[in-house]
């Protein structure tokens, strides 16, 4: 039988999931965001999962899935495959339900999310490092799901895990004082949209429900499109907590009838929103977390005199990624530029360079040259950020009139991929 026809979360069923997690799951705020409202000329709010003991919402659905075993699976043990937020939320409920858990994580993972999971779930887990990818180690938890009894604890494909996670939505409309216009919800593999959009379309039926995707990676987008779901050949996999190949099949049936509209959002402007949420309101969110909030200028007019809640879904940032954010920020706001520049073989170039070509308030933030002899041009691959983009073409037509210019990098992914 099809198991996207199969099954669509009961309210009661979602409630019951709520008293479950009662104790264990943290009941996050709905907070009022001066700053965004202003912005949008909306009532915006949002929804702080990133608050939650392991900083996302997987605690929700790990702790209702695995609460939900029979004696005889709990004392086989429980198995998963994560490298991020759905490992801590199953390593913590394995500790809080004495319950054996073994993890399955890529070899590349970072030590620091390694030892996150290690300290939520402290002798109750075993972590095993397995492959390169997601994919590998997901084929080897599976394996010893089958050769040893345990059950696999899927991070979105589960009824017992959309239901926790539906409990988001719960909270939300008890928390909210007055009807909601719009809800934004991040999707990766959809586990938290189709829950969270089951208890909107039963208690608040005129909320306009709209699931958030990166760009690189539209797997639900996609899916609903083709009226079927749908695996993606590639994904770019920087937002990390929201990027899969192919949604879950629960996941999927009930979106394509939930949700009102899906928007895949660029990876640079989900960087300029942590960054923005970062230095504006001290509010520390991962890439995925960042998700909704980034979909409202693209919903701008429609939102404006609204009531408007965001789901900021998780806050498992590593500080290591920060230049990369600045720098992605940087090119979507059309402000950070790479040249192949083409440096006369005489004294004086450079300083012509900067004095005569460069804007006042440009600045050379990467520069890598290697002097060539017997030749009369030199090439540098030469970084600029401007102030405003529009001094973009003002500094490429004096870098042509004065014979610097050799070529313009941003828009050669080949290439490109070498600097960013």
């Amino acid at each position: 039988m099809n198991k996207e026809n199969t099954y669509f979360p009961k309210l009661s069923d979602i409630k019951v999931a709520a008293d479950t997690i009662k104790n264990v799951s943290a009941v996050t705020p709905l907070g009022h965001s001066l700053r965004y409202s202003k912005q949008f000329e909306a009532q915006v709010f949002l929804k702080r999962e990133d608050l939650q003991q392991v900083r996302s919402y997987k605690i929700r659905g790990a702790y209702n899935k695995i609460s939900s075993l029979t004696p005889k699976q709990s004392a086989c043990g429980v198995v998963c495959a994560s490298a991020g937020n759905h490992a801590q939320g199953v390593a913590l409920s394995c500790k809080l339900l004495k319950i054996k858990g073994t993890i399955f994580m890529p070899t590349p993972t970072p030590k620091q999310k390694v030892e996150q999971v290690e300290m939520f779930g402290e002798d109750f887990i075993e972590i095993k490092l397995i492959g390169d990818t997601y994919d590998d180690a997901s084929k080897a938890a599976l394996l010893e799901c089958e050769q040893l009894e345990k059950t696999f604890i899927h991070p979105f494909d589960d009824e017992k895990v959309i239901e926790g996670q539906a409990t988001v939505g719960l909270e939300i409309i008890e928390q909210a004082k007055n009807p909601i216009d719009y809800v934004f919800i991040p999707i990766g593999g959809g586990g938290l949209a189709s829950g969270l959009s089951t208890v909107f379309k039963a208690l608040s039926p005129k909320t306009k429900i709209i699931g958030v995707e990166p760009e690189g990676a539209p797997s639900m987008t996609v899916s609903i499109k083709n009226n079927k779901n749908t695996a993606l050949d590639e994904i770019e996999k920087f937002i990390d907590g929201a990027a899969v190949k192919r949604v879950g099949d629960l996941n999927f049936a009930i979106c394509k009838e939930n949700l009102d509209d899906t928007i895949a959002v660029p990876e640079g402007k989900v960087c300029e929103t942590i960054l923005e949420l970062y230095n504006k309101d001290a509010i520390v969110v991962e890439p995925a977390g960042a998700l909704s909030i980034s979909a409202l200028d693209f919903f701008a007019d429609d939102i404006k005199g609204k009531n408007v809640v965001c789901v900021v879904s998780g806050s498992n940032n590593d500080i290591t990624r920060t230049p990369e954010i600045k720098e992605r920020a940087l090119l979507y706001a059309n402000l950070k530029h790479y040249f192949i520049v083409n440096f006369p073989q005489r004294a004086g170039a450079l300083k012509e360079f900067v004095v005569d070509i460069l804007g006042e308030t440009d600045d050379i933030t990467y520069f890598q040259y290697a002097k060539k002899t017997n030749r009369e041009n030199g090439s540098a691959v030469v970084g600029v950020q401007l102030k405003a983009s529009e001094d973009l073409e003002p500094l490429i037509s004096r870098m042509k009139k004065r014979n610097f210019f050799g070529d313009y990098l941003n828009n050669k992914p080949d290439l490109f991929e070498f600097l960013v």
